[in-house]
């Protein structure tokens, strides 16, 4: 087997480095691509979770909060809690903005616990 040399050695790293910037900036094209297919409706839901009633259902109307919570509104106790859903098809809420979880079913539940049994207040719109 011969021996590697300098030049080969820095040949094929250059190649590999285009390869993996071609693969790089193909990706978000991909990605982009599939972003006209609209994500799946999350379910509806309707539960006492921790003495709070929780509840998921698809949102009337349309608009900013449409956009953002997937078409879904969910209530704490029949309070609105403000959902967004992710790129990466995770759930985060008003309440729990840090803590991404995979349903809107889950958000509500992080909201109840991070609540500690406090009331949800509305959010104002504007």
């Amino acid at each position: 087997m011969p021996d590697i040399t300098r030049r080969r050695a820095l040949t094929a790293t250059a190649a590999l480095a285009a390869t993996a910037a071609v693969t790089t900036l193909a990706a978000p094209a991909a990605s982009a691509a599939g972003h006209d297919h609209p994500m799946p409706m999350p379910q509806t839901f309707d539960e006492v979770y921790k003495g709070r009633r929780i509840q998921g259902r698809p949102m009337s109307g349309g608009g900013h909060h449409h956009e953002h919570g997937g078409g879904i509104e969910v209530l704490i106790d029949g309070v609105q809690l403000h959902v967004m859903r992710n790129a990466d098809s995770s759930w985060i809420s008003v309440v729990s903005h840090y803590a991404p979880v995979a349903t809107p079913r889950a958000a509500a539940r992080a909201a109840v616990d991070e609540l500690q049994g406090a009331p949800l207040l509305p959010f104002p719109a504007n």
